[in-house]
């Protein structure tokens, strides 16, 4: 992760770069992504968020859900119960 970049962009190129159900099932963020992720919601925990700050915490959540659906899906996958 580019300090400059959302913390989304991870799991934006994560999915992009095509993955395997393994690689789904097993996708962890990155510990750069995860202090990131700590700011900006110590940031909003103490209302201090900036416009774009807001929108890159709304995105990563949004994205966050999906990915844990797909999680979920490759882990029923492997189990052999898709």
């Amino acid at each position: 992760m580019n300090a400059a970049e959302p913390v989304y962009m991870e799991l934006v190129d994560f999915v992009a770069h095509g993955s395997t159900v393994e690689q789904v099932a097993n996708f962890r963020p990155s510990t750069e992504a995860m202090k990131r992720l700590a700011q900006l919601l110590e940031r909003q925990r103490d209302s201090n968020l900036t416009d774009e700050e807001s929108s890159e915490l709304d995105n990563y959540v949004r994205l966050e859900h999906i990915l844990g659906l797909a999680k979920a899906k490759a882990q029923l996958i492997l189990a052999g119960n898709s």
